[in-house]
C-alpha cells in the first residue's frame, strides 16, 4: 500500500502508526496549500524578507537562499520553515500578480485559455438570446486589421434567402440594405418599419442601377430621381447621331455632319438646318424683259433631307444686290432662279441655307 496520495501526494497513515496526529496534521498542511491554489508569485527566484502566513510561489528555474535547489516546485511559507511540493500537470491556480487563472502543463505555469469555439451566445453588455447569439451594448464596436487589410462577411444559406444590414431607431426599421431574396444588391427604406420602398438595386450580372431612386424611362422627370446614361445627356452623348421613335428622341441632342453637297445639324426635336455654297465659274445670262435672267438655273442637294419642304434663304458673295430665289423647292434640293436689271460679269458664289424639320 503507497505512502502517500495519487493525485496531491498527501501522507497516509500507516496500520498501527504511533502519533498519527502528526502525519493527519502533514495532511491537512498539504490540503490547505493545494486547495483553492493561489500563487502569491509566478517564476519567483528570490524568497521574500517577509514572507506571508501561507503564501505560496511558483519557483523558477534557478531559485536561490531558501529556495536553493527548488527549481519549479511550488514553495509555501509555514513558520518557521518552506514546504516544497513538485506541482503536477494540470493543476491550476490563481495568479495574483496578473489576477488571472493559470494552469501547469507539465513544464511551466502557463494562462489558462478557455474554449471559445462553439458557444451558445456572447452577450457584451447585454445579453444574447437563441436569435441574437452575439449581442453588443456600447457606443462603438471596432473590427480592425492584423497587418493588412480586413473584410466583415455575412453569408447566407440559399440565394433566396436574406443577408443584410438593419438599421433600426427605437427597434423599428428604417433601412436595410444587402441580399434580399436574391443575389442581387438592395438598398430598402421605410418610414414605420412595414412598409418598404426599393430605393436602389445593383443587378449582379450586369451592376446596372434600378429601383424608386433611379430614372423608370425616357419619360420620367420624377423631381428627386437618379438619371441614367439611356435615358438622359451629358458629354458622352450630348453629340451623336440624333433618332426617334414614334416622335420620341432615341439617340443624341444634337447631331453634326457634312458630304460633299454640304453641311447640316439636326436637333432632338426634329429641327434641321442645311447649308452650303456653289459656284458657278461662267454663268450664262439671258435678256429677259427689262434685265437679264440667268439661262440655266443651279440645282442644289442638300446635305440631308427633310421630311416636309424647308424654308430656304441665301445670298450672293459677290453682288450685294442679288437675291438668289428658290424657283423649286423639294426635300431633297432646290432650284435656283436670279434675275437682275443688268448683266453682272464674272462668277457667282451661292451661299444656301434651308430650315426645317427632319421628322
Amino acid at each position: 500500500m503507497p505512502n502517500t496520495t495519487a493525485r496531491l501526494g498527501l501522507p497516509m497513515i500507516a496500520p498501527s502508526q504511533a502519533q498519527k496526529h502528526v502525519t493527519h496534521n502533514e495532511a491537512l498542511q498539504s490540503l490547505d496549500a493545494l486547495t483553492q491554489l493561489v500563487l502569491a508569485g509566478l517564476g519567483s527566484e528570490t524568497p521574500p524578507a517577509v514572507p506571508g502566513m501561507g503564501d505560496i510561489h511558483a519557483l523558477g528555474p534557478a531559485p536561490t537562499g531558501a529556495w536553493a535547489g527548488q527549481g519549479g516546485q511550488l514553495a509555501q511559507w509555514v513558520d518557521p520553515d518552506w514546504h516544497f511540493t513538485p506541482p503536477q500537470e494540470g493543476w491550476r491556480a490563481w495568479d495574483l500578480g496578473a489576477a488571472r487563472p493559470v494552469v501547469f502543463d507539465g513544464a511551466a505555469w502557463v494562462p489558462m485559455t478557455p474554449d471559445l469555439d462553439n458557444l451558445e451566445g456572447v452577450g457584451i453588455g447585454t445579453a444574447s438570446d437563441a436569435v441574437n447569439r452575439l449581442a453588443v451594448a456600447a457606443e462603438a464596436s471596432l473590427f480592425s486589421h492584423a497587418g493588412a487589410g480586413h473584410q466583415l462577411k455575412i453569408n447566407k444559406a440559399a440565394a433566396t434567402d436574406t443577408c443584410a444590414l438593419l438599421y433600426q431607431s427605437g427597434w423599428v426599421g428604417h433601412a436595410e440594405m444587402g441580399l434580399a431574396g436574391d443575389t442581387d444588391f438592395h438598398i430598402k427604406v421605410s418610414p414605420d418599419g412595414s412598409t418598404w420602398t426599393e430605393a436602389l438595386v445593383l443587378d449582379a450580372t450586369t451592376g446596372h442601377a434600378g429601383g424608386a431612386a433611379v430614372q423608370s424611362g425616357p419619360t420620367d422627370t420624377t423631381p428627386g430621381r437618379l438619371a441614367r446614361a439611356d435615358y438622359a445627356y451629358g458629354p458622352g452623348n450630348l453629340l451623336g447621331f440624333v433618332g426617334e421613335t414614334g416622335g420620341m428622341p432615341t439617340g443624341a441632342v444634337i447631331e453634326r455632319g457634312s458630304n460633299a453637297n454640304g453641311s447640316y445639324v439636326r436637333f432632338a426635336d426634329g429641327t434641321q438646318i442645311c447649308w452650303r455654297t456653289h459656284a458657278e465659274t461662267s454663268p450664262s445670262w439671258v435678256a429677259l424683259g427689262g434685265g437679264y435672267r440667268l439661262s440655266t438655273s443651279p440645282v442644289l442637294q442638300w446635305a440631308a433631307s427633310f421630311s416636309d419642304l424647308p424654308a430656304i434663304c441665301g445670298h450672293i458673295k459677290e453682288y450685294a444686290f442679288l437675291t438668289p430665289g428658290a424657283f423649286q423647292n423639294s426635300t431633297d434640293f432646290c432650284s435656283i432662279n436670279v434675275q437682275s436689271l443688268t448683266q453682272p460679269a464674272g462668277p457667282l458664289t451661292f451661299v444656301m441655307t434651308a430650315l426645317g424639320r427632319w421628322f
